[in-house]
């Protein structure tokens, strides 16, 4: 496994105790409403919507209240009008929906986008505790989903880290290189999700069907979406004209990228992949983040929220 090498720490896996230390620097990257304007589609800044409201009573119906909140229920049951009363949650949950998938194991500069994506899930994760909000999960691969059931305080966060670090894709074992099911993955978070939830949707989003699309804009209507989008440099351009090895870690290949048309056809492929979410974002009301596997997590995290920090992070990955 990659993670018996020590130098690879922090490159091509991460260790528990590098995502403790992230605490220090979540203080730097507050989750309250009020201080997130995060950029939507790329095109502009908006407040997050704040917390949920929570189911509080029943009471007979007045004039002038919302047609949509009857208690249909209680309705029928005392065939008398009655509207449900709600509250302001004190803690909003905040859902993290972390991709492991094989194609997240992969970068040619910084660090693989796997552990780009748990460090970012980390900080946030870290930034959800200081909030005092309720922190979730669901850490998937393939088939294999860890679900993390909202809660407060540090220990939610230690349990996500080290469950984050234990999912079998982390191995090199084959198998655990399962096909690609974000669509599952998407359906699940929606049977667990409540309304009123900070989510963010930590992926590369590779082979997204028009399901997970779907599933994605259903949570988008009654929860605020950051969709963090993680990418090496290697996906939106081929290098310079040359011949390159490329390789898993167990099979290698030769890649030629003398031609132009193949270089104008790969970098198209990836544009049209970022268009396409930036789009659904822009349609959906959904906050689009990206992050490369050379950025600095931290500085990644405070420009896409729209965080202004005058210190310097001196966090990039690999170091």
């Amino acid at each position: 496994m990659s993670r018996n090498i020590p130098q690879a720490e922090g490159l091509t896996w991460i260790s528990p105790q590098s995502l403790i230390q992230l605490r220090h620097l979540a203080a730097r990257l507050p989750l309250h409403s009020s201080k997130i304007h995060a950029r939507q589609g790329g095109a502009y800044l908006s407040s997050f919507k704040g917390r949920g409201m929570e189911f509080d009573e029943s009471r007979m119906y007045l004039p002038g209240d919302d047609i949509r909140s009857m208690d249909w229920k209680v309705t029928a049951r005392t065939n008398q009008p009655h509207t449900k009363v709600f509250r302001e949650e004190r803690e909003r949950p905040v859902l993290l929906w972390l991709d492991l998938n094989p194609s997240m194991f992969f970068a040619t500069r910084g660090a693989f986008k796997s552990v780009i994506a748990t460090q970012a899930a980390s900080l946030l994760a870290w930034s959800t505790v200081n909030s005092n909000d309720r922190l979730g999960a669901l850490v998937f691969a393939g088939d294999q989903h860890i679900e993390i059931r909202p809660k407060r305080g540090k220990s939610a966060a230690l349990d996500f880290i080290r469950r984050s670090c234990d999912h079998p894709a982390w191995t090199n074992d084959p198998a655990h290189h399962q096909a690609r099911n974000m669509n599952l993955a998407a359906s699940r978070l929606r049977k667990v999700v409540k309304p009123g939830s900070l989510i963010f949707l930590i992926s590369d989003f590779r082979e997204m069907d028009e399901q997970a699309r779907s599933h994605i804009i259903n949570l988008s209507r009654h929860n605020n979406l950051v969709l963090l989008h993680v990418f090496d440099p290697f996906e939106t351009a081929l290098p310079e004209s040359g011949q390159y090895k490329v390789s898993d870690g167990v099979n290698e290949v030769s890649l030629n990228t003398t031609s132009n048309k193949l270089r104008s056809v790969y970098q198209s492929r990836f544009a049209e992949h970022q268009q396409k979410l930036v789009k659904l974002c822009q349609q959906h009301r959904i906050h689009w983040l990206p992050v490369s596997t050379e950025d600095d997590v931290l500085e990644s995290l405070q420009t896409g929220l729209g965080i202004h920090d005058s210190k310097n992070s001196q966090f990039r990955a690999g170091k």
